[in-house]
């Protein structure tokens, strides 16, 4: 049974948004038109009413699309390309927006809830506002509008309610059965599955969409002629935007630091760029907003800079789903078709808003003397200037495969690649830009609070710079002394060690100074010293990251392998290779490689593998004995257990000099959809985290034996297998088989062969010969730390000769690497510090348009 009702609705649903967001953008429109007020505010309730139904219709999108995925309607391509039935309730949401179809929708509906806010807390801005926020809405229910224009065969937007057989029209299975519904669907990208990903795409999305209204406001200023009066609604605005977008991409670095690889948390991936360009910009934006009463020069430049983050974030979604960085980046989503729709989203909003601003410019207050250097004005400029310049350094060489097309399609050829090693050659830009960032913040704020003139300069800066130098001196003897690296091999790392400790000390002197007064003023001293503190852990936990699993052995891990012998052996030379409970020492640690672990999604704690059999494509195991875990028995044998089976975690244990064991589990994911991919696990501590992760495990699943051979021994001989010996230790009778007694005419003999190789370590495996109901049992028994299978075939009691066969095979290993991440929890709590800095100053700013608003102002 097809459950195509639903869709249909969630598909009348798109429709009726579109139609309501260009009616309510023209009925707005035609309210601003209109000099009689009557008639006016009739046009305005009109289109109110109207982008209430836009909002209403779509949270029925929503509730439409959620309940094919909820209810596993598989019938539909979205439900069967983004989820399965094993998936976690929690883990369902993500499906909501793993596709482009449903991030799209996500954010249409912050744009429609941030639009009736700004209905109701701002009549005044309104009808100028909501044409802005209505034609946008347009645009982006465009993209999920799925319908063919007719005569011209022209597809508009991609729908996320087509059926499998809408979608895929060609797959033989329609012609022998047109209502055929797949079991199950592909289920959701494993990389996903993490909490983060429940949290960080909803709220990276909010942050998109809150600079439309900043954007908003300063067309509607343009537009109106009200070149000063709109920055004071916009103000918390922006300041709101900046909080939740930076939190946003904190919160995608903080995810791809435990479930990535690369070895940190941001990797110059041009999406990570595109995301953090458009946030650069309205920072920069914000600074200015700030000064426009005491410099009307900042006006222009408010105008320029509030435009062009949102331009940014509209180009920022260009590159992310035309398919133009499929090549270049790990996260871009594939071209669905939309690449002329989202070209002209961007084309539009940008030509339009470049041209109004051209229109308006000469009729836009300026300063015209000079902002003096001793002014806190110039200082501002200043400081927004560099976050300018980073951004446009950043976005310059994200753009390289965007020139490439726009050359090809003149003609020409372009082979501008983007830089092979991105994290270096960005951040031998980024760091001098930060640098002088946070020394900005710390000027800039003494500047802003205090009344310094040309003849007491040295007075209010000697102090704080020199505390600074000797406290930069005392971090790089404190760096030196406990080995974290060596600050003279960088010269970069001193200037940027300064700025942050110089950024430090100045906000916190301005922030005491404030806190005294009115603290309700130090949002921006707040807001600079979590920078600092950012910077200061991104220079430790990034830049003196060290490398902890050196390869000691002499041997190559691998001399075929490119991703081990690149860049001089690189990887051959900073990764161990660990045995199956073979203690190895490493650095201050003795690792103990304890084997694989399987994932039961009701479980505190992993499993066993032999404690369950997986039933294949169920994502369901069968308990092959009771399951105890802290105290408390979960299930009995021969009970269903859920788990993840795609995920396999390798139980190691950290013993340090102390004696102390902390027990990771870094994890290996076999990915369909993106390959099978390790992620990390980490041992935090005050100091910074022990960042390790699998590089290379093999594939136990598909374990090759050699061939069977034959061995007659008697107790106490010794024989050979590959780089083993072997002793048959004993053989004695035993009255109990696979947990149940013998019977009086059942036999039965064990074997314990002891086994022994180069490391010195025993190993032993007890095989059985067994005589049962008059029937013979040989099963087989393997030891995986030796990699040696055993069957007990024989017993001459003649000779006293016993005959085994034996396999062997590979030995179960992983190859690990360890790094060292100093001082990151510094990053992190800096992270904290400047959200509650850009929260508290967005109260404030808030507060001060309440205030004025209800005045009539």
């Amino acid at each position: 049974m097809l459950h195509t009702t639903i869709g249909n609705v969630g598909h009348l649903c798109i429709i009726i948004s579109f139609v309501t967001s260009v009616i309510s953008a023209f009925g707005y429109f035609k309210s601003l038109q209109i000099k009689n007020l009557e008639e006016q505010e009739s046009w305005k309730k009109f289109s109110r009413y109207s982008f209430y139904l836009h909002g209403l219709s779509i949270v029925g999108v929503i509730v439409a699309l959620y309940s094919i995925i909820y209810n596993h309607y598989f019938e539909y391509q979205y439900a069967w390309s983004h989820s399965s039935i094993a998936l976690p309730v929690y883990y369902i949401v993500s499906c909501f927006w793993e596709g482009q179809e449903g991030s799209f929708l996500l954010w249409i509906f912050w744009h429609a809830l941030l639009g009736l806010i700004l209905i109701k807390t701002n009549r005044k801005w309104e009808a100028p506002l909501m044409v802005v926020f209505a034609t946008v809405q347009a645009f982006l229910c465009s993209m999920i509008l799925g319908i063919v224009l007719p005569l011209i065969d022209f597809k508009i937007g991609s729908s996320p309610f087509l059926l499998m057989r809408e979608a895929m029209p060609d797959l033989p299975v329609w012609k022998m059965n047109p209502n055929f519904v797949p079991e199950d669907g592909r289920g959701l990208n494993p990389l996903l599955q993490n909490y983060w990903m429940v949290i960080h795409p909803p709220t990276l999305f909010l942050g998109f969409a809150t600079t439309l209204i900043p954007f908003a406001y300063a067309i509607a200023g343009l537009w109106r002629g009200e070149y000063k009066e709109w920055i004071r609604p916009a103000l918390p605005w922006s300041l709101f935007s900046a909080a939740v977008l930076g939190i946003g991409i904190i919160m995608g670095a903080y995810w791809a630091y435990e479930t990535l690889n690369f070895g940190g948390y941001w990797n110059w991936d041009p999406v990570e760029n595109a995301s953090f360009v458009p946030w650069l910009v309205l920072v920069a934006a914000i600074h200015c907003m700030i000064i426009y009463k005491t410099n009307e020069s900042a006006l222009r430049i408010s105008f320029i800079l509030v435009i062009t983050s949102f331009i940014l974030v509209l180009y920022s979604t260009f590159l992310n789903r035309s398919g133009v960085l499929g090549e270049a980046s790990v996260h871009s989503f594939t071209d669905l078709g939309l690449s002329g729709q989202l070209l002209l989203y961007l084309l539009f909003f940008l030509v339009g808003a470049v041209g109004l601003l051209i229109y308006r410019w000469k009729n836009i207050p300026t300063e015209e003397q000079e902002a003096s250097v001793y002014s806190r004005e110039f200082w501002i400029f200043i400081g927004a200037t560099a976050l300018c310049l980073s951004s446009f350094q950043i976005i310059a060489a994200t753009s390289l495969p965007v020139y490439n097309k726009i050359v090809e399609a003149l003609g020409f050829v372009s082979k501008l690649a983007p830089p092979a090693d991105a994290p270096t050659y960005y951040s031998k830009f980024q760091l001098w830009f930060a640098a002088a960032v946070a020394i900005l913040t710390g000027t800039g704020q003494f500047f802003w609070w205090k009344k310094i003139k040309k003849e007491n300069v040295s007075q209010h800066f000697l102090t704080p710079a020199l505390v600074s130098l000797i406290l930069t001196s005392l971090g790089i003897l404190a760096t030196t002394k406990l080995e974290l690296g060596d600050f003279f091999s960088n010269p970069t790392y001193i200037a940027l060690l300064f700025a942050c400790i110089y950024a430090f000390v100045t906000n916190g002197t301005i922030l005491f100074n404030i806190a005294r007064g009115n603290y309700k003023l130090s949002g921006g001293a707040v807001t600079h010293i979590g920078f600092a503190m950012m910077l200061f852990g991104i220079l430790y936990s990034s830049g003196y990251s060290k490398v902890v699993s050196i390869n000691t052995s002499g041997f190559a891990i691998s001399n075929k392998d490119e991703a081990f012998t690149k860049n001089n052996d690189k990887e051959n030379k900073e990764n161990v290779v660990l045995w199956l409970n073979t203690p190895l020492e490493m650095g201050k640690y003795t690792l103990t490689y304890k084997g694989v672990r399987v994932e039961g999604r009701e479980l505190p704690e992993y499993v066993r593998p032999e404690l369950v059999e997986l039933i294949e494509n169920d994502f369901h195991a069968v308990a092959l004995q009771d399951i105890e875990q802290q105290g408390k028995k979960y299930y009995a044998k021969g009970d269903t257990l859920p788990v993840f089976p795609e995920n396999k975690y390798y139980e190691i244990d950290f013993r340090d000099k102390d004696g102390k064991v902390t027990t990771l589990y870094p994890r290996a994911q076999i990915n369909k959809k993106m390959g099978n991919a390790f992620s990390p696990d980490l041992k935090h501590s005050a100091l910074g985290d022990l960042y390790t992760y699998v590089a290379l495990a093999p594939n136990l699943d598909e374990k090759e034996w050699s061939k069977t051979e034959k061995f007659t021994v008697a107790v106490k001989d010794t024989f050979f297998l590959n780089d083993y010996v072997a002793v048959l230790d004993e053989v004695k009778r035993v009255t109990e088989f696979e947990g149940k007694p013998l019977g009086p005419q059942d036999a039965a003999v064990q074997a314990r062969i002891l086994i022994s190789g180069k490391e010195a370590i025993p190993h032993e495996i007890k095989p059985v010969f067994v005589i049962r109901d008059g029937m013979v049992a040989m099963p087989p028994v393997e030891n995986a730390e030796a990699g040696v299978r055993a069957r007990f075939v024989s017993v001459d009691p003649q000779t006293g000769k016993f005959t085994f066969d034996i396999n062997t095979s590979q030995r179960d290993f992983i190859i690990l690497k360890a790094i060292e991440k100093p001082l990151v929890n510094i990053l992190w709590i800096g992270t904290i510090i400047l959200s509650i800095g850009f929260v508290m100053a967005t109260i404030r700013r808030y507060r001060e348009f309440k205030l004025m608003r209800d005045k009539g102002f």
